[in-house]
């Protein structure tokens, strides 16, 4: 076989290595090696790199592996020590630099995988004295790869790295936001105000309960994320090439985990069925549907809030939005529920996410899915940006939220649907005649209801009570 050259740097700034496939100029400054240099010139995809969690996991994937096959008997002390070494370094997030590639390669991320295996091979060559590009006393493929295939590997990266950021980004983000919506929750609940239902006024509720029911989808939320766990903690390494564990210790996936689990503090554990693990990614697919749903809630919450807090003058401005030191352009002194809109675009993010990793998480055929840099790349990104923006609203808006009170109170007073506790006293028809009469002649609905002479003012006071309207059969309670 004639050797090929392949250069993408200027010739003084590089070094040259040599593989099975060719000799290639490398930057000079860089540990990776040809496998890397040659996926930097055939993926020039894009500026989007994997997220530096993917990295730091497979710096936590390399060590495991190294120690696990030191301890089998695979790995010599020292060739399985350097190793180690260096796999930190990359976990720690100092080797970032050495890791160009675009999500957008190989969809087994065997590219990733290889550029891992390089860079640690040339850093702990180097640690040993040699020098870069030496490919011994530590090879690539032989020890830092040993018993591993880039479709065990890879997948055991995405599992590492979704299930830190959902314990260390999201679930802490999302725990601030229930608890200052709790918060408030407590605080407003003997707040009476208007309801709305389809947007127009509805019978009485407070709004503390309004706080409470958004909290309320915060804690499901958690919950919803925390249930895919189980699966997540499964983990495909050991599996090698199609699932079968081919060249691979017999007691390696074992040894792996139980090293990533002491490693982490997180129940790691081997997938029993390693092919199910490699094949198909149901566990992200699972997992971003909870991301999903949570970006549902918050939409929710942030529209709410935005809605109550519309105004100041012309808007429902039951609620003062905090003002942030930010304003309009052209309009002095106008504050805009900047977290809300902030809050709502990572939705629409997550949302869009939703649909890739569905479609993705779709295209496993037979032994191998091949979607996997883009799933774990969406799905870091929806679990980032959602802990990180639970966290925002929960400080910028949610815990300086401040009742209009004075707004609460009129609007509640000019209720017109306070005429439904009415309805087991005269009968719904007569109720309707009262909130018409009002609403056309801009009456109370005491004075509709006693023009009309369907209620006497006395008996309308002792049962139109907002603050007994809001628990059943509330409205015949202490009407006499």
């Amino acid at each position: 076989m004639t050797a090929t050259r392949t250069s993408l740097a200027p010739a003084a700034a590089t070094r040259t290595e040599t593989d099975s496939l060719g000799t290639v100029d490398i930057p000079a400054d860089r540990y990776w090696g040809p496998q890397t240099e040659r996926a930097r010139a055939l993926f020039r995809i894009g500026d989007a790199r994997l997220d530096p969690g993917v990295i730091r996991a497979t710096g936590l994937q390399k060590w495991a592996s190294a120690e696990a096959n030191r301890r089998l008997g695979e790995l010599p002390d020292a060739v399985a020590e350097p190793i180690k070494a260096a796999a930190a370094e990359v976990e720690s997030g100092a080797r970032d630099a050495d890791f160009p590639l675009p999500v957008w390669q190989t969809g087994s991320g065997t590219q990733t995988n290889m550029n891992a295996n390089e860079v640690i091979s040339n850093r702990a060559n180097e640690m040993l004295g040699q020098p870069l590009g030496s490919r011994k006393p530590v090879h690539p493929n032989d020890h830092v790869n040993r018993g591993q295939s880039s479709n065990d590997s890879f997948p055991t990266v995405m599992h590492l790295a979704a299930v830190d950021a959902v314990r260390k980004r999201l679930l802490p983000g999302l725990a601030e936001l229930h608890a200052a919506l709790d918060a408030k929750a407590v605080e407003y609940r003997e707040v009476l105000k208007l309801g709305r239902t389809h947007l127009m006024d509805a019978v009485p509720v407070t709004l503390g309960g309004e706080f409470h029911t958004w909290a309320r989808q915060v804690r499901n939320g958690i919950d919803r994320v925390k249930d895919t766990l189980a699966r997540l903690l499964l983990l495909p390494q050991g599996g090698t090439a199609a699932g079968t564990g081919l060249n691979t210790h017999p007691d390696f996936a074992a040894t792996f985990c139980a090293l990533v689990a002491e490693r982490t503090g997180e129940a790691f554990a081997p997938n029993p069925d390693k092919s199910e693990g490699m094949a198909a990614h149901d566990a992200f697919v699972e997992l971003h549907g909870a991301l999903n749903t949570v970006a549902v809630s918050l939409n929710k919450i942030a529209n709410d809030i935005r809605l109550l807090g519309s105004g100041p003058r012309a808007g429902i401005a039951e609620l003062v939005i905090p003002a942030d030191g930010l304003s309009s352009s052209i309009m002095p002194g106008k504050t805009n529920p900047t977290q809300s809109e902030a809050l709502t675009m990572v939705a629409a993010r997550v949302m869009g996410n939703q649909t890739t990793v569905t479609f993705a998480g779709a295209q496993g055929h037979l032994e191998l899915n091949v979607f996997k840099p883009v799933i774990i790349q969406a799905v870091l990104e929806s679990a980032t940006l959602l802990g990180d923006a639970a966290r925002s609203f929960a400080t910028h808006m949610v815990a300086k939220l401040e009742p209009n009170r004075a707004r609460i109170a009129d609007q509640m007073a000019k209720s017109l649907m306070l005429v439904t506790a009415l309805n087991p006293r005269i009968g719904y028809d007569k109720a309707v005649q009262i909130a018409k009469l009002a609403l056309v002649e801009d009456l109370t609905l005491k004075d509709a209801a006693a023009k009309l002479g369907h209620v006497t003012p006395t008996d309308f006071d002792r049962w139109v009570r907002p603050e007994d309207m809001l628990s059943p059969g509330g409205t015949l309670e202490g009407g006499g």
